[in-house]
């Protein structure tokens, strides 16, 4: 087991949002489905937590209710090979949640999320300060991540 996790916690929406997870990333799973009993806080049966499994990484859901929101000061970095895995990841995500700005969206839970392709990473720590500058221009011009249009502006077209 890993030793952190990362636990997060919604109002009624933990089984929903740990199954969409599941169903857009690879190597991803329901590991366990607690639900509350007598005692409360919740109904009877219903779901108390989901522990979930996203490319290896284990993550915990509480269905805890409408105390605490999610904000973009907490978000998941994805780190992506393609520009085809950037424009999956990037599609599912952010149906029915919010696109925003230089690679970062919030899904429909409020969840945020980084989608990055490497290249994004590799150009802008080019060792030309004119060239990372004109990448992070770039960027800063982009909801979604586009490789090619990175690659041209580290190149100066």
């Amino acid at each position: 087991m890993q030793k952190i996790t990362p636990f997060l916690w919604y109002d009624t929406q933990a089984e929903e949002a740990a199954n969409f997870y599941t169903s857009i990333f690879k190597d991803s799973k329901i590991l366990n489905v607690a639900r509350y009993g007598e005692a409360g806080p919740g109904p009877k049966g219903s779901v108390m937590t989901v522990a979930f499994q996203l490319e290896g990484q284990r993550f915990m859901a509480l269905n805890g209710g409408p105390i605490y929101s999610f904000t973009p000061a907490i978000s998941f970095f994805v780190d992506c090979e393609t520009q085809g895995e950037v424009d999956e990841l990037w599609d599912k995500l952010s149906a029915g949640g919010r696109q925003v700005q230089c690679a970062w969206l919030q899904d429909k839970f409020g969840v945020s999320w980084q989608i990055v392709p490497k290249a994004l990473i590799e150009l802008m720590q080019d060792k030309d300060p004119a060239k990372s500058q004109r990448v992070f221009k770039a960027m800063l011009q982009m909801k979604k991540i586009d490789i090619e249009g990175l690659k041209r502006a580290y190149r100066g077209e």
